[in-house]
């Protein structure tokens, strides 16, 4: 699974903050490897030097092999608090897809109701 991290000019400490993020996905879909090719991560201070109340905003984008890539978004007052929380989201949502995959893959394998026979006269 790949990792890639975008930031906004607006982040400082790019290089922990990346080491930081990275930990927290493997953390978060580490374990649907086999089904995640990728997940993009964009970090965002929407008010650059001015302070405001829950202006750091963390985009993950999941990429599932053979599916449409899923997002999520989550604000907060920190980076860390962000990516914490889109990495919660992003972990619901991949669980959920996954799932409903798996769901769909064992019905398709599974033997087909018969129609029960009458028998012949």
């Amino acid at each position: 699974m790949q990792i890639q991290i975008n930031t906004d000019h607006n982040i400082e400490g790019r290089e922990a903050l990346a080491a930081h993020v990275s930990g927290v996905v493997q953390s978060a879909v580490g374990r649907f490897s086999d089904h995640v090719t990728r997940v993009e991560v964009h970090l965002t201070d929407e008010v650059g030097h001015k302070s405001g109340q829950n202006d750091k905003r963390c985009v993950m984008e999941a990429r599932l092999q053979g599916r449409q890539p899923i997002a999520v978004t989550h604000h907060a007052a920190s980076l860390h608090q962000a990516v914490d929380g889109a990495a919660d989201k992003l972990t619901r949502l991949v669980e959920g897809t996954v799932g409903r995959l798996r769901d769909q893959e064992s019905r398709a394998t599974s033997p087909s109701h018969q129609e029960p026979q009458t028998p012949e006269e």
